[in-house]
């Protein structure tokens, strides 16, 4: 991938404090499930998928203090934090988000709830946070 511009959008990353009572809330807004809860140990969080009108939303809670989330989750509270982008190489398009002034804030891991593909996270001054994940997979209901 030589453009940026060409990334898509795969999710927004939703940060609660509570899982199921927050995800419950979405659902009476009309969303569905896409994914049930997995449990990802070595980042210390839980996520579920769930999409309404073409939007896939990641609810993302801590399930330990240290948690990848939990610092940031006593800043900023419940809310939308990054958006993640499907990536057919995040070895050639970290490089791309680099030159473009993204820092990376993350190693490339496998994560439990995107079917073990790797992903990697960013950080840019005007933006805030963005997410590669590379490949596309199905959602395990």
């Amino acid at each position: 991938m030589s453009d940026l511009s060409n990334l898509k959008v795969h999710h927004i990353g939703y940060l609660v404090k509570k899982g199921a009572p927050a995800r419950d809330a979405f659902l009476r807004l009309g969303y569905t499930v896409l994914q049930d809860w997995v449990h990802d140990e070595g980042r210390g969080i839980d996520i579920s998928f769930i999409g309404k009108d073409g939007t896939v939303l990641e609810l993302v809670t801590p399930f330990r203090e240290d948690s990848d989330v939990s610092g940031l989750l006593k800043r900023i509270k419940n809310c939308p934090y990054h958006i993640c982008y499907i990536s057919s190489s995040i070895e050639k398009d970290s490089v791309l988000l680099r030159e473009a002034g993204y820092l990376p804030i993350s190693g490339a891991l496998p994560a439990p709830a995107c079917g073990g593909n790797p992903v990697r996270f960013f950080l840019h001054p005007q933006l805030g946070m963005i997410e590669l994940v590379e490949g596309d997979f199905a959602f395990r209901s």
